[in-house]
């Protein structure tokens, strides 16, 4: 188990972290849409070229996974993690198609105690993925709940 190197108090308003890249293959989209989301232009070039898309491209679900896991592996791991409540916009903007790389950047947009748990801190994320030409091809904003180093007195 990693050791925690940030906590709630160490995140401030207006920080942007790379989280780095990653690239689907051809099979790696064939095979999350086949489990997950079996429409034929994730599965099938000839469907895929008669799309709007004009190719084979990623699911959108797994286009917000692997933005899933960069944050993970190159963040998440290190920190006071306690997951998330959820999602407050979410958009794909481009199609993804094998063999793209996809860079991963956030931005912390807010943060604030959680007022019923004073161990815990709430944050609210942008998350911007870019293909190799920068443009964006994910936009997602969100809240994150991390342990405090320091607990805060209860709120009445």
């Amino acid at each position: 188990m990693p050791q925690i190197k940030y906590y709630w108090e160490d995140f401030a308003v207006g920080q942007v972290r790379d989280l780095g890249t990653i690239s689907p293959t051809r099979e790696e989209i064939i095979a999350f849409a086949s489990q997950f989301d079996p429409q034929p232009f994730h599965l099938d070039d000839e469907a895929a070229r008669a799309s709007v898309f004009g190719a084979l491209s990623a699911s959108g679900w797994h286009t917000c996974s692997m933005a899933m896991r960069l944050m993970v592996t190159n963040f998440l791991c290190e920190t006071s993690s306690l997951g998330s409540p959820g999602l407050e916009g979410l958009k794909w903007l481009k199609p993804v198609y094998p063999g793209d790389t996809l860079r991963l950047q956030s931005t912390m947009l807010e943060t604030k105690p959680m007022g019923k748990r004073p161990d815990v801190g709430m944050t609210r994320n942008l998350w911007e993925m870019f293909n190799q030409h920068g443009d964006k091809v994910l936009h997602m904003e969100g809240w994150g709940m991390f342990r405090r180093r320091t607990p805060a007195a209860p709120t009445p």
